[in-house]
Order: C-alpha cells, then sequence, then structure tokens
C-alpha cells in the first residue's frame, strides 16, 4: 500500500469563507449585510478560491515528498498483530467419548457500553479426549517401580512413596490413564488419610509430569485440593500438547506422575509417605490456543483479465500478520495443464510442478516481496495486508526497449481466489486473565470457557508518523545489520508481537544480545510475569531474520531481558476530604503504571534500560497525585518476580544495561 500522504493544510474554501466572516465581525463590527448578494461577500469568496488553489498545491510539498521517497525506498507500514490466548474449555461433567472443539471456533470477553466486542478463533481443533484410571505404580528414587493395581481393586491403602527410613527426592507416583490426553484438563480424585505429614499443604515439594514419548513434561497445576496427596480432594492438571501413550513395565497408558523435587530453603518436607485407599481419574476439559482475529477461508477475489500488474481488493482489511505465508490459488487452464512441470523462468525460482496444480484443479501462487527477482513464468504476487490488496507481476519497459514481464500473469477468466487469511488483531486483544468467558459458538457438553492467562501479543497497525521516522534507519540499514539500531530495526520487521527491542554487546567478543520484550495488556498497571516471556515462535522468528542479515562472524543471541524485581512500601497523608480508599487505590496504580517495563517510566514508553530506581521518583510520582497532602515516607526494596524474596530496604537499586524494572506488590499507607 502507498503510504497515506498528509494535508498540510486541511482548511477548504467553505472554512476559509467561513473564517473571513468571523474576522470582519470582529474588526469591521459595522459591517453587517453578509448575504451571498453583498458585494463584500463575493469579494471574500473570491480570495477564498483563490487561497483553496494555493493549500491545493502547498499540500503538494515538503511531507507529501518525503512520504512519497520512503514509499519508493520500500518503507511500508507494519500491519496490526492479533493478540493470541490459549483458551480452556470445560465440560458440563466427564463424557464417556471425545468431545470435539472445531476449528475456528469463538469465544469473546462480555461486551461492555462504548466498546467493541473482543472475539478471539481458535487456530486449530482440539479432542477433549475421555480417560479413565488404568494403572497405579511407584518408584522409589526412579527406580524400580511397584504395582499397586490390587490394592486398588481391594480398596486397602498403600504408600506412594518410601517408608523407611521416609521419602527422599525423586520418588514418584505413577498413574496410568486408558488414554493419551494432549491439551486435555484432568481430575485425579483421591481418598487418602493424612499421613504425608512435614510438608507445607499449601506449598509441597511435589510436581506433576507427563511423559510425551521422549521425556517427562511438566503440567500446570490447576487446583490441588489434597495439600500434596494428604487428604481427600481433587487434584486437577493441565497436561501438555506432547502427552503421548508409553508403556512402562509393560503396562501401556497415558502415563502422569507425581515426582518429589529438592525443597527449597526453608520448604518443609515429607517426613512421612502419603496413604492413598481410592483414586479416580477423568477428563473435565481442554485447552487450545485462539488468536484475536476472524478467519476467512477460499475467499474469491475475482477473474483474471490476463493483463499485467493486476490488482484484487479482499472483502475484509486490514489483514493482521500471520506465521503461515499467504497463499493465492487460481483455478487451472489448459495453459497450466501444459506447463506444470516447465522450467522457472529467468530470475525467479519457478513454481515447481509438484505443487502448481495439487488441490483439485487449483494451481497455487506464492507471495514475495517485489518483483525484481521474479521471471516471466514464476507464479507469484505481492501482497499489502494494510490495504487488502493483491498484486500480480508488471511488464516493465527497460532502456533498451525490450518489455519484460516480472511474475506470471493469471490467464484470461481463470478465477483468482486468496486460501486463508485472518482480519482484525490491535492492542485491543490483550485482554486479561478470565477475561473471555462468552462461548459465541454452540458445542454440546461445553459448560464454560476462560482464559487463564493474560492474552499477548496484540498491537495496533502503524500509523504514518511511526514510518516517517524509521525511514532513514530504512534507508542507512538496507536490509543488513551492523549497527544496534539495525539489529533493533529488523527485529521488529520481524516480530509484530513484540513491544519492546533492544540490542546491548554480548559478554563474547564479536556477539550481540537481542533483547525482548512482549506487547502485552496490563490491569490497572499490573503485569504478570508470564506476560514478559516472549513465545519460542517469537524468538525463533527474530533469530532466523537477524542470522539471514548478521555481519559473518558475529554471533547473535535473541533472549527475553533481566527484571529487577521492585516493591515500594510508603506512607502518604491525605488532604482533608479526601477518600483515604480511593487514594490509596490511585496511589498504588500510579506506582504499577511509572515503575512498568512497557508503558512507564518518565516518558512513557517503558522504563529505560539500565536506568536507576531512585526513591525520589517514589515522592514525585505519588505527590502529583490528586487528594495527596504529603508524602511522609517511602522505601524501595528489591524482589526476585520468580521466588517472590525481597530484599532490604536501600535509597536506590541499580540495574544493568540489559535490565528492566519489574513492580511486584507495592504498598501505600493513607493517614489521615
Amino acid at each position: 500500500m502507498a503510504l497515506p500522504a498528509p494535508n498540510l493544510d486541511d482548511r477548504r474554501f467553505q472554512d476559509l469563507v467561513d473564517d473571513a466572516k468571523r474576522l470582519i465581525q470582529r474588526r469591521c463590527p459595522e459591517w453587517t449585510d453578509h448575504n451571498v448578494s453583498d458585494p463584500g461577500v463575493t469579494l471574500v469568496e473570491a480570495f477564498a478560491m483563490m487561497v483553496d488553489q494555493l493549500l491545493y498545491r502547498l499540500n503538494r510539498v515538503p511531507d507529501r515528498n518525503y512520504v512519497k521517497f520512503l514509499d519508493l525506498i520500500g518503507v511500508k507500514l507494519f500491519p496490526a498483530n492479533a493478540a493470541t490466548a490459549n483458551v480452556t474449555f470445560w465440560l458440563s461433567a466427564p463424557q464417556p467419548a471425545t468431545v470435539e472443539i472445531p476449528l475456528g471456533t469463538r469465544v469473546a470477553a462480555p461486551q461492555r457500553d462504548g466498546l467493541d466486542d473482543v472475539t478471539f478463533t481458535t487456530t486449530e481443533s482440539l479432542n477433549i479426549v475421555s480417560c479413565s484410571l488404568a494403572h497405579v505404580r511407584s518408584a522409589i528414587a526412579e527406580g524400580t517401580t511397584r504395582d499397586h493395581g490390587g490394592a486398588l481393586a481391594a480398596e486397602t491403602k498403600f504408600t506412594c512413596f518410601d517408608t523407611a527410613p521416609g521419602p527422599k527426592t525423586g520418588d514418584v507416583l505413577l498413574i496410568g490413564l486408558s488414554a493419551a490426553v494432549p491439551s486435555c484438563a484432568v481430575v485425579l480424585r483421591f481418598v487418602c488419610e493424612i499421613d504425608g505429614v512435614g510438608v507445607d499443604p499449601t506449598n509441597p515439594p511435589l510436581v506433576w509430569e507427563a511423559w510425551d514419548g521422549e521425556d517427562w513434561a511438566l503440567c500446570e497445576l490447576d487446583r490441588d485440593e489434597t495439600g500434596g496427596i494428604n487428604r481427600a480432594g481433587d487434584v486437577v492438571l493441565h497436561v501438555p500438547k506432547s502427552h503421548r501413550a508409553s508403556v512402562i513395565a509393560r503396562m501401556r497408558a497415558g502415563w502422569i506422575r507425581a515426582r518429589i523435587v529438592t525443597p527449597e530453603p526453608g520448604q518443609p518436607f515429607y517426613s512421612a509417605s502419603p496413604s492413598i485407599q481410592r483414586l479416580e481419574a477423568f477428563t473435565v476439559g481442554g485447552t487450545v490456543a485462539a488468536a484475536h482475529a476472524d478467519v476467512a477461508y477460499g475467499e474469491t477475489l475475482g477473474t483474471s483479465e490476463g493483463s499485467p500488474g493486476q490488482r484484487f481488493a479482499l472483502a475484509r482489511r486490514p489483514v493482521v500478520a500471520a506465521v503461515d505465508p499467504i497463499v493465492i490459488e487460481v483455478s487451472a487452464s489448459e495453459g497450466d495443464a501444459a506447463t506444470v512441470d516447465a522450467p522457472s523462468g529467468e530470475g525467479g525460482d519457478g513454481a515447481g510442478g509438484d505443487e502448481a496444480a495439487d488441490r483439485d484443479g487449483w494451481v497455487v501462487w506464492h507471495a514475495v516481496d517485489d518483483f525484481a527477482a521474479s521471471g516471466p513464468r514464476d507464479r507469484h504476487f505481492c501482497f499489502d495486508p494494510v490495504a487488502g490488496e493483491v498484486a500480480f507481476g508488471p511488464a516493465v519497459r527497460y532502456p533498451d526497449g525490450t518489455l519484460r514481464q516480472h511474475g506470471s500473469v493469471p490467464s484470461t477468466n481463470t478465477v483468482v481466489r486468496l486460501r486463508e487469511y485472518r482480519t482484525g488483531g490491535g492492542a485491543g486483544g490483550n485482554v486479561n486473565p478470565r477475561s473471555l468467558t462468552v462461548l459465541k459458538s454452540s458445542i454440546p457438553y461445553i459448560a464454560s470457557v476462560e482464559n487463564r492467562r493474560a492474552a499477548t501479543g496484540g498491537r495496533d497497525g502503524e500509523d504514518i508518523d511511526n514510518a516517517k521516522r524509521r525511514g532513514p534507519i530504512v534507508l542507512r540499514t538496507r536490509n543488513r545489520a551492523v549497527t544496534t539500531e539495525d539489529y533493533e530495526l529488523i527485529a521488529t520487521e520481524a516480530a509484530l508481537d513484540v513491544a519492546r527491542v533492544r540490542c546491548v554487546p554480548a559478554e563474547a567478543a564479536s556477539g550481540v544480545r537481542i533483547l525482548v520484550v512482549p506487547a502485552a495488556t496490563d490491569d490497572n498497571g499490573r503485569l504478570d510475569f508470564q506476560q514478559l516471556v516472549p513465545a519460542e515462535a517469537t524468538l525463533s522468528r527474530i533469530a532466523r531474520a537477524l542470522d539471514e542479515r548478521r555481519v559473518v562472524g558475529s554471533r547473535v543471541v535473541v533472549e527475553p531481558p533481566l527484571y529487577q524485581g521492585l516493591t515500594v512500601v510508603a506512607r502518604v497523608r491525605a488532604r482533608e476530604l479526601a477518600d483515604p480508599v480511593r487514594l490509596q487505590t490511585a496511589a498504588v496504580a500510579a506506582l504499577y503504571g511509572y515503575f512498568n517495563p512497557i508503558s512507564g517510566g518518565p516518558e512513557g514508553r517503558g522504563w529505560p534500560f539500565g536506568r536507576p530506581i531512585q526513591v525520589g521518583e517514589v515522592y514525585a510520582v505519588l505527590q502529583r497525585l490528586r487528594g495527596v497532602e504529603l508524602v511522609e515516607d517511602a522505601r524501595l526494596f528489591g524482589a526476585d518476580p520468580v521466588t517472590g524474596r525481597r530484599g532490604e530496604a536501600t535509597q536506590r537499586l541499580d540495574l544493568g544495561p540489559s535490565e528492566l524494572v519489574f513492580s511486584f506488590g507495592h504498598q501505600v499507607l493513607v493517614a489521615d
């Protein structure tokens, strides 16, 4: 899409006439006749017409020229990016058969007044597989396993870990399900006695894992009513997508295990093994990925005229960035059938015969960034996601008089269709946890739906001002990563679901580190630490893009930055008639908003990398609040955002060049 050119002066003829009449009333109040027939109004309109022509010429320079130059060097607006979230579908009751969640199932957040509906669409199908308990075994320190099937059948107690001298790190309880349950939520219902004494029921040294065919993958613990297998209750697990059935001790099942891990400092440990009397297992739900976008399949764009440079517009726009490339399908003609195995044209990579007409008579065309390297027989097209437009190759007349076709053109009267694309996206899709609770598609046996974590990666499309700012960098970079700005620009172009990118030198010689902060929304400035962990797919895309453009011999590491947790404890005095509760809420929100790695900092663009945190800024943030009479005291505490441990009070926290601040539990006391 050509960059939209701005108007330097957007006034039109009638605006100029109205402005002149207002000036007349102010400077010549004795002039009262403003009818169209008045000679003075005729003069005003004559001058307005001439000024309108001048403004028309003015709007052709110089910003317009600047934008056009950017267009010539290939600067294009970044499309919007769709937020993604894992959505869990909960069954109304355990089902005897598999429940299928189809591809394209739509879920939404409850609509609020004045806001657009936020709808997510599942990006793959999900099978919620029914299961039951098949086998139970245990092993001491991952040694020889013991079978407890007989004890379960007789409903007699058995110990799941070592009893003499007591449980130890590495003891496991193996639970075999009747089938593998990838991406499903499973309930393990225990009937047991309080024998595993010594542990903290809210924090037992226990992890749940599932076998994925090669190794044990961590399960997400949704709820543990047993306190570490110490009392009767349910354990609800979210089994990873990689779960596979396998054989242990000649017993084939979908294996899950509970493993005792090394306790953290100060964490209580088992003094005796828990005892189990009965155990059940069944499936209660499943989790699937969803995106904040609507998906269109097989949209017909039109009929080809057989001429070079044809363009087709999509029915919906803008199109959000997609992981898989956009593919065009053209109805096969007799010429396509005859040339399906023909070699590639000059300068292009061709369209191999093995893929040309493999979809029921439709010929596949592939997207390219430009037609510079496309030959006359290469089935290529260019796609503009912002404008929602497909363009086929042009015919170019060269200085020697020859006419060359860059990219093939669909034959006359052939139908052009787009296989699949997504539309929507934007920062509005970065919804908070448990916001997607409305099921818009009717599916039997589904009782509720939710996103257990916040949706991340949503980003609005780029505006013209930002494109103008990065124009000089694009001109200097030209797809080569040399300076830090080059690395940051290429990384941003490769992954549109990131909020910030920072390039810093690596410890190794001739190396750089690319620090990636994903786009995420916050709840009154509060971010969950998991929202700041970029997806592996995002890191891989950035790494591939930089590997193609880096200087030979340089090493590139793409990773998230380090985060320094921060807890602020402050005491403020409220003004007379100020509501202490509201003031306390506003003060905590202000601290979370200012000490924010994405939208905080002095300029509101995210906390600067490596900028130290000083207690004076806390005083400044709180003193600006309406209703604060005096900030009496403020202290800074360093915190580990993973373990939650806090350090000693200090007046200043220093950050390294690759570190950002992360707000962790601010506390404000309001005194009347």
